[in-house]
């Protein structure tokens, strides 16, 4: 069965939250995605409090940017979080912007090293094992988690370039694509993060999940706004990007992306929604009753 997701944009004040986040739960949407975007919220603590207010709904993060945060620490967090609301937490890692991490002092010489470095010792220590690793970036000495999650947990990796996509299928449980691939996209990154599962040995295991972002709208003015999302993003000749419509075209367009290899497909409303809060209605009650 295909997931279906809805994003709380970082651009809302955080204490519009708790309202989405019940809504979110209230109806049959089965994952609401936050954003750690510098410099508006921090995903972990949002997703602890989204988590604290609801009982049902998944809540993923994606992305924690690794140059941000020391993995021991983000280990913690994630622990935590897993063992308070077991079978609802969902985490992606990633690079980061660029030009945000420079702004912080914190920009690698090598993002794809230290995000392959830092994703293992990720999991590793989820999973309950003890580490000790001298990397270019990640330095570990006889660390493990006093309460790791039971059963361990997946962590996922996002990216956009093959050669990241190729990371996560040698390193990470699922890849997060966001709104910049289009089905014929999202078919070649599940074909490069495949090429990746194989060279590391790891067609054996559990199947690799994909998370893809989609912007949809909905309304008198959908196509507009979503045309002015493109445009301000710079996307408007790429096809296959977005959805405007009703609740019977977005979930045909979901379709499309699940066919093409994606497992959740997580709306994203555009900048300029004027109802966040109708949004994630639409999307748990109206689309998600379309979606198989």
């Amino acid at each position: 069965m295909t997931h279906i997701g809805a994003i709380f944009r970082p651009q809302l004040p955080p204490e519009r939250l708790r309202t989405i986040a019940r809504l979110a739960d209230s109806s049959g949407l089965d994952e609401l995605w936050l954003w750690e975007d510098c410099f508006r919220e921090a995903g972990v603590s949002a997703a602890a409090a989204a988590l604290a207010w609801t009982e049902r709904v998944r809540v993923g993060v994606g992305l924690l940017p690794v140059p941000l945060r020391n993995v021991a620490l983000t280990a913690m967090e994630a622990a935590t979080l897993h063992r308070m609301f077991p079978g609802r937490v969902i985490l992606g890692v990633g690079h980061g912007v660029q030009g945000w991490m420079g702004q912080v002092g914190a920009r690698a010489e090598s993002p794809l090293t230290l995000l392959g470095e830092y994703t293992l010792a990720l999991r590793g220590l989820l999973n309950g094992e003890r580490i000790t690793t001298e990397g270019r970036y990640v330095k570990l000495d006889d660390v493990a988690l006093d309460w790791p999650p039971e059963g361990g947990a997946e962590v996922l990796v996002g990216g956009v370039g093959p050669r990241t996509l190729r990371l996560s299928g040698e390193v990470a449980d699922g890849t997060v694509l966001n709104e910049v691939f289009s089905p014929d996209g999202v078919r070649e990154a599940r074909r490069i993060i495949e090429e990746g599962r194989a060279a590391a040995g790891r067609d054996a295991e559990r199947p690799h999940k994909v998370v893809v972002y989609l912007f949809a709208a909905t309304g008198p003015d959908a196509s507009a706004r979503l045309q002015r999302e493109l445009s301000a993003t710079g996307l408007t000749d790429v096809p296959g990007l977005g959805v405007a419509g009703d609740a019977a075209r977005v979930a045909e367009t979901v379709q499309r992306f699940a066919d093409a290899g994606a497992d959740t497909v997580v709306l994203l409303p555009t900048a300029d929604e004027p109802d966040p809060e109708g949004f994630v209605r639409f999307a748990g009650d109206d689309v998600r009753a379309l979606v198989k």
